[in-house]
């Protein structure tokens, strides 16, 4: 599938600062998801890790779209 060959394609183009950046993004996406907290806590936390998810995402998304294109 030419997706799977893409994203082998990415892992192999990228450094391990890249992959620690997507750690990181699905790290936080999971926190965002999983996350029960009393309604006082929820809002900061929230805020914080869905900042933390669009700063590591919108350049890895950027970076294998570049790829994807050729």
């Amino acid at each position: 599938m030419k997706l799977f060959s893409k994203a082998n394609q990415y892992c192999r183009e990228s450094t391990w600062k890249t992959l620690a950046a997507l750690k990181f993004c699905l790290f936080s996406i999971g926190l965002i998801v999983g996350v029960l907290l009393p309604e006082a806590c929820k809002t900061p936390v929230l805020m914080i890790f869905g900042t933390v998810f669009v700063v590591t995402y919108i350049p890895l998304m950027a970076k294998f779209f570049r790829i994807w294109r050729g």
